[in-house]
């Protein structure tokens, strides 16, 4: 069994004027080293699209997440997407990547631009087979994974980008290509490679989409264990085993909390040092510790990183605060958004005395709270998360 696993992620632009998204992007977990994802294109743009495109992604994801074939998912679209009054017609465009168990992907496109597979940095010309389901062409390939494999699935928004107006003909699919390619080796996650294309996108538009676009990357990568530490426990005699457990574990370390880093050291027989490096911020500064990769402040940094976390999976308009400052909090962002996969929680129960002032807004329950939102937002971006309390 390899150790590989699908990053992936998306971003879309609305037709401009238009509430709703006519594109629509699904994923569905089969198990922990396979999944489904599609990207549906409804015909036109606004409600009908959104209906239709939403429609054909919710079937076609929940069908081959089941184990039923493609030309029952086809038929089943045929039979079920309610017809437009004005055309006559009931039409969504798909591209379905099938990723199974971190070692194959099968891709399934129908009338979208073809998906970009970019190995080692460079586009790579895969396979494609042509099929005929209930008189769709059907395009239909099954490639091996590969480390650092990069799949690109687009709406056709992204290739009309800058029509008639940066581009005669629009973005060309070459030009594209050579676009991911230039930001393909520098280690972005796959929502990060989205939305930069996604906004360069808008940028040709004008800032006035032209159509809805929408970009889903898949990245194949390794696993990468992270471990945070975040309170005491409630009981002092569980200190040890806390720790003990805490350091077993393979991957990076962070400790989260004034009393708890101070534990940690005594564990360890380290001094704990302030770090010198203290950055103008809302978030308290860091320190060091030798065996620990980042010590930080508890509440305060955990509750920005978790509003980091929820802007990440919207519209991750954050980025480019968390991404390039130095502080506690976007120092962590950075270790669990970008580098790690599987993140193990240690929370430590006891309650702050510091906390229990009633002009303080912090509260035992909060702590928990951090902790239980945090690791949903982590989990929606496809990390593995395991909590364990002391």
């Amino acid at each position: 069994m390899n150790d590989l696993c699908a990053d992936i992620g998306y971003k879309s632009i609305n037709h401009f004027g238009e509430q709703l998204c006519g594109d629509h992007v699904d994923v569905v977990e089969e198990n922990e080293r396979s999944s489904v994802i599609v990207l549906a294109d409804g015909l036109g743009s606004g409600v009908k699209a959104s209906i239709l495109s939403t429609l054909t992604s919710k079937i076609i994801s929940t069908m081959m997440a089941e184990g039923l074939s493609l030309e029952d998912c086809v038929e089943t679209i045929a039979a079920t997407l309610p017809i437009c009054s004005v055309r006559g017609v009931a039409y969504s465009t798909f591209t379905i990547i099938h990723i199974v168990n971190s070692t194959d992907a099968e891709i399934i496109q129908y009338d979208n631009p073809p998906v970009i597979l970019l190995r080692n940095g460079k586009n790579y010309d895969y396979p494609r087979t042509e099929m005929n389901i209930g008189g769709k062409k059907i395009f239909r390939s099954t490639i091996r994974l590969c480390e650092n494999d990069i799949f690109v699935a687009m709406s056709d928004g992204c290739p009309h980008a800058g029509m008639g107006l940066s581009y005669n003909f629009g973005w060309k699919r070459e030009e594209i290509i050579d676009f991911m390619e230039t930001i393909a080796d520098v280690g972005y996650t796959a929502k990060t490679l989205s939305t930069i294309l996604v906004d360069e996108c808008e940028r040709l538009y004008g800032g006035k989409p032209g159509d809805d676009a929408t970009a889903a990357v898949i990245r194949i990568r390794r696993r990468v264990p992270m471990n945070i530490l975040f309170g005491p426990p409630s009981n002092r005699d569980d200190c040890d085993r806390m720790m003990s457990l805490f350091f077993s574990k393979e991957g990076k370390h962070i400790v989260c909390g004034g009393t708890t880093s101070s534990i940690a050291a005594k564990y360890l027989g380290k001094p704990l040092k302030p770090s010198l490096n203290f950055e103008a911020s809302d978030v308290p500064p860091t320190a060091e510790l030798e065996g620990v990769d980042l010590v930080t402040e508890g509440v305060i940094t955990v509750n920005k990183v978790l509003s980091y976390a929820r802007d990440y999976l919207k519209d991750n308009k954050s980025y480019e605060v968390w991404s390039l400052k130095r502080d506690g909090a976007s120092q962590i962002s950075r270790l669990l958004f970008e580098e790690a996969t599987d993140i193990n929680f240690f929370v430590g129960r006891a309650v702050n005395p510091a906390h229990q002032n009633p002009d303080l807004p912090i509260n035992f329950n909060i702590k928990m709270n951090l902790v239980e939102e945090l690791s949903k937002c982590l989990r929606l971006m496809g990390k593995r998360i395991k909590v364990s309390y002391f």
